[in-house]
């Protein structure tokens, strides 16, 4: 199950129209959809049957309920995903929720793949037994040094096995970027692993950030959700040029997002 796309592997919503609850309550009207489906998933994890095409399957199912509320969601650049010879690291931006969910269905379908994620996610109720059964790598974010060499020791192993790593080298969600925030985590993996790393820039924030919970917050259809994969790059050196035009290209990405409704 992977998004229709064009000859440029561009993806674009089209032809889906909001029922009129999904107009009036476009919150009520996703989280319904989307809390069943993590239960569902959930139970399927925990009996060991939620495996890559489910996980696909599942996320693919998020960013569809997300375009019946009316967000309209673009791709562009996922024919340079099948360009990529084995394993990589992704390096994006970390704007909300939203990625986490949906990259999944996006890649998946093309490259096996897990995640870098903070252990407040493998331990929410439910929910937790989904990401635990994708292997990911968990870090505290209480020691950097720590963290580092987690994501170095158990990122190379499981590019060795063939699957991608999704990196968010950002310490905390955020609707603004800033490269100063945008460690070199990815790039430092990729150099150990041998393996090249594509900038992924996204634009989620039609799925705000909760007030209470943060991964609850309020689903706003007038907000476009963007996702643009770049070229991969080969680390050279200490990765400093990569690390740069991964800033630059996730940076340039937003500037012109910004300038379109």
């Amino acid at each position: 199950m992977e998004p229709i796309v064009d000859a440029t592997g561009f993806y674009s919503t089209t032809g889906r129209q909001p029922s009129l609850p999904a107009r009036l309550m476009p919150s009520l009207y996703f989280y319904a959809r989307f809390i069943r489906e993590v239960f569902r998933f959930s139970a399927l994890a925990r009996r060991g049957a939620y495996g890559d095409e489910e996980w696909g399957t599942s996320s693919l199912l998020v960013l569809r309920f997300l375009e019946e509320v009316g967000v309209h969601v673009e791709i562009s650049g996922l024919h340079i995903l099948h360009r990529v010879e084995g394993p990589c690291v992704f390096v994006a931006n970390h704007m909300s929720t939203l990625e986490t969910i949906v990259l999944p269905g996006i890649i998946q379908p093309i490259k096996d793949v897990t995640f870098v994620v903070k252990r407040g996610i493998v331990e929410y109720p439910v929910f937790k037994h989904i990401m635990l059964s994708r292997d990911p790598i968990v870090v505290d974010r209480k020691s950097p040094r720590e963290d580092l060499l987690r994501v170095l020791e158990e990122g190379t192993a499981i590019l060795q096995r063939g699957r991608s790593v999704i990196v968010f080298p950002q310490t905390t969600r955020t609707l603004t970027f800033d490269p100063a925030q945008f460690n070199s985590i990815g790039i430092k993996l990729a150099r150990k692993a041998q393996v090249p790393v594509v900038p992924v820039a996204l634009k989620t924030d039609a799925w705000g950030i909760g007030r209470i919970i943060k991964e609850i917050g309020r689903i706003d259809p007038s907000r476009p959700v963007r996702f643009a994969f770049g070229e991969p790059l080969t680390i050279q050196g200490r990765g400093n040029a990569q690390q740069e035009a991964i800033v630059e290209f996730i940076g340039s990405k937003l500037r012109e997002w910004k300038h379109i409704p």
